[in-house]
């Protein structure tokens, strides 16, 4: 068994739609990224790599590429679980804390724990996901972005 950790953040952008565990949040600024921005995605494609030593969102999805401009996430979260298998591993299980003022993450946590569940290959009770406030203070505090910590565990599968 290996533990990885990954971590992502962005900026709101008004011009674009929100997206979070692969789940369109209505009524809110989107996140700034080269892709759809979805940070949670990110930093669970960051914790699964991490954990099988096989690099990094950037290293296989590099924002230099045009190919992954707008790309979808999960899509890339799909790609990810595949690198893994080659790599002779499975994800066990992934936990997701995404720190923000707004949007409100428990009434979507479901909805972003299926979409995961089903790009990773596991059931949705091996996958959790949660909203912290940053209690008002820096950047976060100010509305500006959001951040996203992610942990996973991963097992060598049977050959």
């Amino acid at each position: 068994m290996r533990i990885g950790t990954g971590y992502d953040s962005h900026r709101f952008a008004q011009d674009r739609e929100l997206v979070l565990g692969g789940v369109r949040i209505p009524d809110h600024a989107g996140l700034a990224g080269h892709s759809d921005g979805d940070a949670i995605a990110h930093a669970v494609i960051d914790a699964i790599l991490g954990a099988a030593a096989a690099g990094n969102v950037g290293s296989h999805f590099p924002p230099s590429d045009d190919a992954w401009r707008g790309a979808d996430s999960i899509e890339l979260l799909e790609r990810t679980t595949g690198v893994l298998r080659k790599l002779g591993y499975g994800v066990v299980n992934v936990d997701v804390t995404v720190v923000c003022e707004t949007p409100k993450i428990g009434p979507h946590a479901s909805a972003m724990r299926d979409r995961l569940a089903a790009a990773l290959g596991v059931t949705a009770a091996h996958v959790s996901v949660k909203g912290k406030t940053n209690e008002g203070m820096g950047w976060i505090g100010r509305g500006e972005g959001l951040a996203v910590h992610a942990v996973a565990l991963i097992a060598a599968e049977k050959p």
